[in-house]
């Protein structure tokens, strides 16, 4: 299942990136690629340590050799790789990886679903971030207050293939709207970005309005605004209010001169009605297209749960902010992969059940889309029910008796 999983990685792609990286000239016995492989391992047994992943590597050391040549880390070898080896050489084996998956299956990148967000034909992206906890007193360089310390990802995510566009791990000191235009750079024009308001900067939001980039976004309770005119005359269903609004205060009015639209509806939030207001720069859309449009926001925080919940992103490998960046990256790299798989297979059930499902069958020597297309649910009498050739990689299955 690992190789299977590790064959989707072009092979020439690990070896370039270590050469430009000068990852290659610091590697004697443990490769850069057995370094991406011991990672994933790590990723996929939600390993606790370094013990854990070089016994396990080294218990099946005839295995991991067919993964082409990989080879088991000693704990000295692994803990010096994942703090002194360039963690850019794992960011960019993410992009690249990703790039390939998508020039081979174009819908993959595309995305094939229904519902309000996919009706757009733009791009829709959505921004945000998600704090991972570290341990403060061996992880100094991430300190966030005064006894934490966390790491933050700034993710933007492509709402149609909910794969990731754009990507920064950092600690978690500056604000999020201190990365809001690093984020939202590559966003192109006639295209949609909806983010929470802690990305909340006007100078930002202005500039996206010259790029001709259409926002969607929360107000703060801080800001003032002075209404212009009156969409709305009275509520209609959940909308109560539609208006087209400017920043109050002079010194702010000049991060964002023009006008802005502001809607207050009705939310169902965790089971209770509450009143939210959205801002956005689109006079076009109805008001509950707006509200709608920021409710698809919450498939980030899925996309967040996901990682969180089944990759190992709770036990690090290293303290050091290099060891950490390579265990985030294999994280985001093992997500794509799986989740590669998945649509090439058709996978009908969630992610985590996928996880779950080749997290127990990991060394064994199954055909894993043959696997996932038998795979059923408990009330199905097939679940998990294989013929016995199937216990055999395509072509090496012997001949059949008579």
């Amino acid at each position: 299942m690992l190789a299977q999983l590790c064959n989707f990685i072009p092979g020439h792609t690990v070896q370039k990136l270590a050469r430009e990286h000068g990852v290659e000239a610091k590697t004697r016995t443990f490769s850069a690629w057995s370094h991406v492989v011991a990672l994933l391992y790590g990723q996929l047994t939600h390993a606790i340590g370094l013990n854990d992943v070089c016994d396990g590597l080294r218990h099946h050391v005839g295995w991991l050799s067919r993964i082409r040549g990989a080879t088991p880390p000693s704990k000295n070898g692994f803990s010096h790789a994942n703090k002194v080896r360039d963690a850019g050489m794992a960011e960019k084996l993410f992009w690249a990886v990703l790039a390939h998956l998508r020039s081979v299956q174009p819908r993959f990148g595309s995305g094939q679903r229904s519902g309000l967000a996919y009706r757009f034909r733009k791009t829709i992206h959505v921004v945000d971030s998600t704090t991972i906890q570290l341990i403060a007193s061996c992880m100094s360089w991430a300190k966030h207050r005064r006894r934490k310390a966390a790491a933050k990802c700034h993710l933007r995510l492509d709402l149609h293939s909910l794969l990731p566009r754009f990507a920064i791990v950092d600690t978690a000191r500056d604000n999020d709207n201190a990365r809001a235009r690093e984020v939202c750079a590559g966003i192109r024009s006639g295209e949609i970005v909806l983010f929470d308001r802690a990305y909340l900067d006007f100078a930002h939001l202005f500039g996206l309005l010259i790029r001709g980039v259409f926002w969607v976004t929360r107000t703060k309770d801080n800001v003032q605004f002075t209404v212009v005119k009156k969409r709305l005359l009275k509520p209609e269903g959940n909308i109560l209010a539609d208006e087209e609004v400017v920043l109050f205060q002079a010194n702010t009015r000049g991060e964002y001169p023009n006008r802005m639209r502001r809607v207050t509806a009705w939310v169902d939030l965790d089971g209770q009605p509450t009143v939210m207001e959205f801002m956005t720069n689109n006079f076009e859309w109805a008001a509950s297209t707006v509200a709608d449009l920021y409710r698809c926001r919450w498939q980030i925080e899925v996309f967040f749960k996901q990682i969180k919940q089944t990759l190992q992103l709770c036990d690090f490998f290293g303290n050091s902010a290099n060891a950490v960046r390579w265990q985030v990256w294999s994280a985001l790299l093992l997500y794509v992969l799986l989740r590669f798989q998945a649509f090439l297979s058709a996978w009908p059930h969630s992610f985590t059940r996928l996880f779950a499902m080749i997290r127990g069958v990991l060394w064994d020597r199954v055909h894993l889309p043959a696997l996932l297309d038998f795979y059923g649910t408990a009330g199905e009498p097939w679940r998990m029910r294989a013929c016995p050739e199937q216990l055999f990689l395509p072509g090496l299955s012997p001949e059949p008796v008579g």
